[in-house]
């Protein structure tokens, strides 16, 4: 899935210091034209195989059980990424040190693209048996591996020249693909939904949403491809040691750090499933809403958590990135006590829940990316931010969709409470470490 995460940092500890801008006259906001582009390309890839877990593979890949166990099961495939992308990172990172950072891009690209066109043509359960399933969760891993490769650092080449009072407004750029993806992918399923017949859809409608990821991808990664080729940004890249080191030596320098930096957003990470993909499938399961009302009303929160990406760079600005985010941790442990009430409160229970987790959602999530990577050296910043945005989401989002079904499915909608409330506490936990880490240092 996407890569906009923990790397967004502006690396303002110090390790930072006196490197901010010294050696660069690139200008901030032609960075950040390539990071919004390529995160919202890849949150809209995200987001496209995440409803399809909902509205189609259960169907379609898993028909011979009930539809509760089918979408856990496709919610197992949909894990398989998560699990894949650190592997891609670190596969992909060696094939920089001897290749350079154009042909680790350029296998990234083909790799994605391969996998996506992958999904969009692969035969049904009905058509070569359980197959199927095995083709696709080759594909998703492929998906995965691609998501970890594709890291190109602008995003913390972006955070290192942004000017020193608007740091928090430039690490929330590349947030904004996250609601921006969600909206075009519900908006592309909703119309599917209400255009085509449930057989039409099931049968070659949705492979639509994989054709247009496939394309959206290429032309993106390609564009990517061709601003950190150029000298400009090459040279700055490497005065600003954003190079790849190996894991070894990362994790026994810094291995505390990326802990550390992996939980630190948790409750973000957590809640970014639970009021998108579990909802989702809840009203598939048990309700007899319409699903492309229900994806509408999702599309307007997705509005909301875009304004909210937005205003979280100027609360951060003035407040502070680590007090930003703490003070939403703890926003979010107050409305995960709601969650029962508002999902079994009707569609007007249901739109809050939405409306009111999504706004949250973007408030948070616009400064995850930023809360604690400062911490790295400067000499392990590149992969020191790639394997902690990796973490992040695998930890607090790659099983996220699993266990809230799993839990509300079984044991009730109070444990999709606890769920997210443990988020928002480790979250708290692990802000709480890194501001004794940097006291001591």
């Amino acid at each position: 899935m996407a890569t906009a995460t923990m790397q967004n940092d502006a690396f303002q500890g110090k390790s930072g210091h006196g490197q901010h801008g010294s050696q660069s006259n690139l200008d901030p906001s032609e960075i950040a034209v390539g990071v919004v582009i390529g995160r919202a390309s890849e949150y809209f890839d995200f987001f496209v195989y995440a409803i399809a877990s909902v509205l189609v593979f259960p169907a379609v890949f898993f028909p011979g059980v009930d539809k509760l166990t089918a979408t856990l099961y496709s919610f197992i495939i949909f894990s398989f990424a998560f699990l894949a992308r650190p592997i891609g990172t670190i596969a992909l990172m060696k094939v920089q040190q001897h290749f350079g950072r154009e042909v680790k891009l350029t296998v990234a690209l083909f790799m994605m693209g391969i996998s996506t066109a992958g999904i969009a043509f692969l035969p049904t359960a009905t058509s070569i048996g359980f197959a199927a399933v095995v083709l696709l969760s080759l594909f998703r891993i492929g998906q995965g591996l691609a998501l970890g490769g594709s890291w190109d650092g602008l995003p913390s080449l972006l955070a290192l020249n942004a000017p020193e009072h608007k740091r928090g407004w430039y690490a929330m750029l590349g947030q904004l693909g996250a609601p921006v993806g969600f909206f075009i992918a519900a908006g592309l399923f909703a119309f599917l939904l209400s255009s085509l017949s449930e057989a039409d859809f099931l049968s070659w409608g949705w492979r639509y949403p994989f054709f247009v990821a496939f394309a959206i991808n290429v032309v993106a990664l390609f564009a990517r491809l061709r601003l950190v080729a150029t000298n400009e940004y090459s040279r700055s890249l490497e005065q600003k040691a954003l190079e790849p080191v190996s894991v070894r030596e990362l994790t026994g320098s810094q291995g505390f750090n990326i802990i550390v930096g992996a939980l630190a957003a948790l409750a973000s990470y957590a809640l970014f499933h639970v009021v998108t993909v579990f909802p989702l499938s809840w009203i598939s399961l048990y309700s007899e809403r319409s699903i492309s009302e229900f994806l509408a009303i999702q599309m307007f929160g997705a509005v909301l958590a875009a304004v909210g990406v937005v205003v979280s760079g100027l609360i951060a600005d003035k407040l502070g990135r680590r007090t930003t985010l703490g003070s939403l941790a703890a926003a979010i442990a107050t409305f995960s006590g709601f969650v029962p009430t508002l999902m079994d409160g009707g569609d007007l229970g249901q739109t809050v829940f939405i409306l009111v987790g999504f706004a949250l959602l973007g408030l948070s999530y616009g400064q995850a990316a930023g809360a604690v990577t400062a911490n790295f050296h400067a000499k392990y910043r590149y992969t020191g931010a790639a394997l902690t945005s990796d973490l992040a989401w695998l930890v607090g989002a790659g099983f996220a969709p699993l266990v809230a079904l799993g839990l509300a499915a079984h044991f009730g909608l109070a444990y999709v409470s606890l769920y997210l409330l443990s988020g928002a506490a480790g979250s708290l936990a692990a802000l709480s470490l890194n501001r004794a880490l940097e006291l001591k240092d």
